[in-house]
């Protein structure tokens, strides 16, 4: 198993005064390149979520997004690292088995959910509305990197952890919802 050690001395440097960053593998890039508007995508997306653990997520559901929170740590890191670097600066990825984790997380609490037979409004108690910010978030996070994969090569279960973590963030809010005793919100199609 590799450990990526982090040792932070100072948190500002000043080399990102002139609007360039620095990747894992010393590059420097423009601060609003793609490749940083996508990690720094999942930066934001990790932070959400970590507001709907605060904003009361039920205490079944908070080891699992602990994982969750470390995964997207680990698919930041990759992010930040060029492929053709990877040799170089090994760093922690996401893997296949990230993914099928999620699919199992999901079967497990949409098997307690009613089928849906309406799309739902985000709302429900907090944490289930902030889950559904963080979805929206992962589905940026998703399109952002989708648009990087076409100019520069990003490793392959990126996009699928991304695609089903967005799953796995709607069925949550809704099981939250339905551990908070708030229930799905169900949209009426017939408009206002």
């Amino acid at each position: 198993m590799l450990v990526f050690m982090v040792r932070i001395n100072r948190v500002y440097t000043r080399t990102g005064d002139t609007g360039t960053t620095a990747l894992g593998g010393g590059q420097r890039i423009a601060k609003d390149s793609l490749r940083i508007e996508a990690y720094g995508t999942v930066d934001e997306l990790n932070s959400v979520i970590g507001v709907a653990v605060a904003s009361g997520l039920h205490e079944s559901m908070q080891p699992m997004f602990f994982v969750i929170q470390q995964v997207l740590f680990n698919l930041g890191s990759d992010l930040c690292i060029l492929e053709e670097d990877k040799q170089k600066w090994p760093v922690p990825g996401v893997e296949a088995r990230h993914v099928e984790q999620l699919e199992g997380w999901i079967d497990g609490w949409n098997a307690d959910l009613e089928p849906l037979k309406s799309f739902i409004l985000p709302g429900g108690d907090v944490a289930s509305a902030q889950l559904h910010v963080a979805r929206t978030v992962c589905r940026r996070a998703e399109r952002l990197v989708i648009a990087l994969s076409r100019i520069e090569p990003v490793s392959a279960q990126v996009v699928p952890y991304l695609n089903r973590l967005s799953d796995l963030l709607f069925v949550a809010a809704r099981y939250q919802a339905k551990l908070s005793g708030a229930g799905d919100i169900l949209w009426d199609s017939r408009g206002y």
